[in-house]
């Protein structure tokens, strides 16, 4: 009966502010439960200590089974081979005996002498002791299943050559298949195209391991999670609210326990202030009258205890994210690609973006969407001054033959899918916002704060870039697309990182912007606001649609 019992779990930061205050939930066996959250409300800090890798300053977690982890980092992994990705995964008796294999195996390269050779002996019967042949068996499954090949063929294929989905997929793969019962999985359907996410919807369906998984997917949300975990904002730090139902059901329920909760705190708030009220009008007879002493004493001890037993849960704070996407008039014609070939990524196709579109890029992994993006990025083929992107970000160049060009007055602003942003690295937000760059203003300390706050980033200004959450980098970067003036907005996996609330209020931002907006997006739900949909397929072609087309990479 595998399961996970957190038990009045407290956690204080470095500098005092409590961040998790009495966190309790229980996650059954074979359930799937969705921890969501404010980005930086604690979320993965709550996976850590589940996962035995930090403690919890008080409280208890108990793990009644094997756990295994999915750290976030999967998917931009560059260092290692497929095996030393597979790893990172595997149960740490088989981490070590494998470390062990690598250890002695450089020792006979160096020196083959007798005690080297008994050491590499010992280090391959216990190999096969914890069982490391037989999780390359599984290992061979996976690797057939993520890439069509055998394990043998690609153990030492550099893991930097897979794209993110296929690092995820295969991980995946292995944990699914693997024999841990309780599985972390941080952000598991990042970097995964829409046939990848279907696939870990079905699987976390059909697995009989018990789950506790942190994502911004509301589509995946809906369709595997039995119960929502959410971590909610407190002014004396943050607390825990489980719902027994799906996402679907969620919002619903949340507006509704608000409302029960401002009810039971405006009753509250009324027998408080009526004990006050007798106490003060019998404290007065009780001078006149030594007979009204006795009441009044108590009515002293009814106002203390009622003040003691305390009010009933404060109202979470509310998320607040304001999005005040501008833009600008253009002409007609955004975008004309004419006879647009990406190298060995499409074959050659004609396109029209016209100014006011919503457009939504859709496909597989590796079918050139983010080439695209970053075409229209640098300007198209032969830009303009005026279609130079925004901001001193140097954006690498594509390959492609045909041409792609920008409409007057159009001025492309791009959302970095991966946030790699060496000119923002180093810097603190504060510091970006007054210095400016050459599309954007600086601004004086004040009006800085101001958008700072209105993006809840406000606590963080005085941090540098490079040291923010994924989600808090993204609510930046759109922020940084706000005050730049541009008129076309290029959206690479915008809502991968943001938390619930940060992605509907991207979305109520992009109804507000007077622009044109083309975004690449795996994530279904945030795809349904859109009003037309470009297809990149896996045999090359490109086509537009008017419903989403969801492909693999084939």
């Amino acid at each position: 009966m595998p399961h996970i019992d957190v038990q009045h779990v407290t956690y204080s930061l470095p500098d005092g502010r409590v961040l998790l205050d009495d966190v309790s939930f229980r996650v059954g066996d074979g359930a799937v439960a969705a921890l969501v959250g404010a980005n930086g409300s604690g979320k993965s800090t709550l996976m850590k200590f589940v996962s035995d890798e930090w403690q919890p300053h008080e409280g208890s977690i108990v793990c009644s089974g094997s756990v295994a982890v999915m750290p976030q980092f999967i998917g931009h992994m560059t260092n290692g081979t497929v095996r030393d990705l597979l790893l990172t995964v595997a149960p740490e008796r088989i981490r070590k005996a494998a470390k062990e294999m690598i250890d002695t195996e450089l020792l006979m390269m160096d020196d083959d002498n007798e005690v080297n050779s008994v050491r590499y002996a010992q280090a391959i019967s216990d190999w096969a002791e914890v069982g490391g042949y037989d999780i390359e068996v599984v290992w061979d499954v996976c690797t057939m299943a993520a890439m069509g090949q055998e394990f043998t063929k690609v153990e030492y294929r550099d893991v930097g050559t897979l794209s993110g989905g296929e690092q995820k997929r295969l991980v995946l793969e292995a944990l699914f298949r693997g024999p841990d019962e309780i599985l972390l999985l941080d952000e598991p359907d990042n970097y995964l195209d829409v046939p990848g996410k279907r696939w870990l919807e079905n699987k976390l369906r059909e697995s009989s391991k018990t789950v506790l998984l942190i994502s911004h997917d509301r589509e995946l949300l809906a369709s595997a999670a039995t119960h929502i975990v959410a971590v909610e904002l407190g002014a004396a730090g943050n607390t825990v609210w489980v719902h027994g139902g799906s996402f679907r059901t969620f919002h619903e329920a949340r507006v509704d326990r608000f409302a029960r909760l401002e009810e039971l705190k405006l009753r509250w708030d009324e027998k408080h202030q009526q004990l006050k009220d007798l106490v003060q009008t019998l404290k007065v007879k009780a001078t006149f009258n030594d007979g009204m002493s006795s009441r009044y004493r108590a009515a002293c001890t009814r106002l203390e205890k009622f003040e003691k037993a305390g009010p009933p849960q404060a109202i979470p704070i509310e998320q607040n994210v304001k999005m005040r996407l501008k833009g600008g008039r253009t002409g007609k014609r955004t975008v004309v690609c004419e006879q647009l070939e990406l190298t060995n990524l499409t074959k050659a196709f004609d396109e029209e973006i016209w100014f006011g579109e919503r457009i939504a890029v859709l496909g597989g992994n590796g079918t050139g969407k983010s080439h695209f993006l970053r075409l229209l990025a640098l300007g198209g083929s032969d830009p303009e001054v005026e279609h130079r992107p925004v901001g001193d970000l140097v954006i690498e160049p594509v390959k492609h033959s045909g041409s792609a060009k920008l409409g007057a007055r159009v001025t492309p602003g791009w959302f970095a899918q991966t946030h790699v942003r060496p000119d923002l690295q180093g810097k603190t937000l504060l510091e970006i916002l007054h210095r400016g760059d050459d599309r954007r203003d600086g601004m004086p300390q004040e009006p800085a704060a101001r958008a700072l706050d209105r993006y809840e980033l406000a606590y963080a200004s005085e941090q540098k870039f490079d040291t923010l959450s994924g989600g808090q980098q993204a609510r930046f970067q759109i922020l940084l697309l706000e005050l730049s003036g541009c008129t076309l907005l290029l959206l690479d996996e915008p809502t991968d990182n943001l938390d619930l609330a940060s992605a509907d209020a991207l979305q109520k931002g992009l109804d507000g912007f007077e622009g044109t907006v083309v975004a690449v997006t795996h994530d279904r739900w945030f795809a349904d606001s859109f009003d037309r949909f470009v297809i990149f397929s896996a045999d090359g072609t490109v086509f537009s649609s008017d419903e989403p087309v969801w492909q693999g990479r084939g």
